[in-house]
């Protein structure tokens, strides 16, 4: 084989991974379980790098483990959506046995890892992928309620961070967990609004009355004011070592109202446009709470 034909071969493995894997989300979600460890520690000068690594590399196996299995799962519905068509299972570059394969080393590795940290750590991580390939994946060609159960393996890597970083599962690691799981449906049911069209081929059910209708538009409303509600509980002093100041709650509201903002505008417009500046304000409103919460802990 010649070098060019080597370095075109890895390169192809490369773009194939980081698709099979969903590289990006996969970075996104790390960072939650990056951010949750740093608020769970108790001192920022006495981090433990190695494990903040290994939650790191575990965290990202496990995510990358999912979106495998989910992707040999539903290859002939990718293969029907235009933006999932040329995924490695659907597009047929990578065999559905492969990506099995891949899958099952990448759990064994994400596992492992997270146990070294500690047990409630794993077992946290192999919750995620049962509740995400097992119930989630089968229920999205079956009802809207899919979202609900997929918004559980989608808000553990906040809270299992603090878990990494205390071996504790307490009001703390829950009161995490609460905000991305409120989180989760602004977020994908804007994505399932300015995708409708593309979801519709596979038969995904993922707007909860099925339809880019006010009703939905109001519930995407109602949940982003849960959603504030949630992070504005750690200021209130009954969220045990997790605690923001009145400064860092005057900020995590006034950025839950710039969401709520175009929350309300998707139900006046009720367009695709509207419904896509939702969800990147959305992607933005998370990693903002986060950093917000972290700079808090470390400064004040």
């Amino acid at each position: 084989m010649s070098s060019t034909s080597s370095s075109i071969s890895l390169k192809s493995i490369y773009v194939d991974f980081k698709a099979i894997t969903k590289a990006g989300l996969a970075i996104s979600v790390v960072f939650s379980s990056i951010a949750g460890f740093l608020l769970g520690v108790a001192d920022f000068q006495v981090l433990d790098w190695v494990v903040l690594l290994k939650l790191a590399i575990g965290g990202y196996c496990m995510v990358g483990a999912s979106n495998a299995y989910n992707q040999v799962i539903e290859k002939d519905l990718d293969a029907l959506m235009d933006r999932t068509k040329n995924r490695p299972v659907a597009s047929g570059r990578m065999a559905p046995k492969v990506a099995v394969v891949v899958a099952s080393i990448l759990t064994i590795i994400g596992i492992a890892l997270l146990y070294t940290i500690n047990p409630k750590t794993a077992m946290f991580g192999a919750i995620s992928i049962f509740f995400y390939t097992s119930i989630y994946t089968p229920l999205k060609t079956v009802t809207p309620l899919s979202v609900f159960v997929g918004a559980i393996p989608g808000a553990i890597p906040f809270m299992l961070g603090w878990v990494a970083a205390t071996g504790n599962f307490g009001i703390e690691a829950g009161t995490l967990f609460l905000i991305q799981f409120f989180w989760q449906f602004p977020h994908f049911w804007a994505i399932g609004w300015f995708l409708y069209e593309d979801y519709k081929k596979a038969g995904f059910f993922m707007l909860p009355t099925g339809n880019k209708d006010k009703g939905t538009a109001l519930q995407i409303i109602l949940y982003t004011v849960w959603l504030i509600i949630a992070s504005l509980l750690p200021s209130l002093g009954y969220t045990g070592q997790l605690f923001i100041s009145p400064v860092a709650a005057v900020l995590v509201f006034l950025l839950g109202l710039w969401m709520l903002y175009y929350a309300v505008k998707l139900y006046q417009s009720r367009t695709a446009k509207s419904a896509r500046t939702l969800m990147l304000v959305s992607v933005s409103y998370i990693t903002l709470l986060q950093f917000i919460y972290i700079f808090d802990k470390f400064l004040r």
